[in-house]
């Protein structure tokens, strides 16, 4: 049985997946990856998603340099998540997300000092995205 058909993909052919730091646990970011996308994931060892905003194959760190260096792949129960294992490279502390972050969970929900509640951006900016990625 081939490896790609026990994934249970989305009616886009779609899976959802989760780049999650193998030293730390920390969960980096969350994208889609199509059939495509998760064979070139396992055959280079480096993470490619599906961008929906692109449309087209997308090597994570293609422009950033901010490459996904996979150390496992593995699926949930339902075989309708991908877990990659990764290390983050091309930065010290990794940096993950379009923002200069090292995730992209960086924003918490808190409560304001008028008892209200607003996502508040918790984890800092480690390098200027402008000079990240090439206009």
């Amino acid at each position: 049985m081939d490896w790609l058909e026990r994934i249970t993909w989305t009616a886009d052919g779609l899976v959802p997946v989760i780049a999650q730091e193998k030293d730390s646990g920390d969960v980096l970011m969350f994208a889609w990856m199509n059939r495509e996308a998760l064979a070139r994931t396992a055959e280079l060892g480096e993470a490619v998603y599906w961008s929906r905003s692109r449309n087209r194959l997308w090597h994570k760190g293609e422009e950033s340099g901010h490459v996904q260096k996979v150390h496992s792949i593995r699926i949930d129960c339902d075989q309708d998540v991908v877990l990659l294992r990764i290390t983050q490279l091309g930065h010290e502390p990794g940096i993950a997300c379009h923002t200069g972050r090292h995730s992209c969970f960086f924003e918490e929900l808190r409560t304001t000092a008028d008892g209200q509640r607003a996502w508040q951006a918790v984890d800092p900016v480690l390098k200027d995205p402008a000079t990240i990625y090439r206009s």
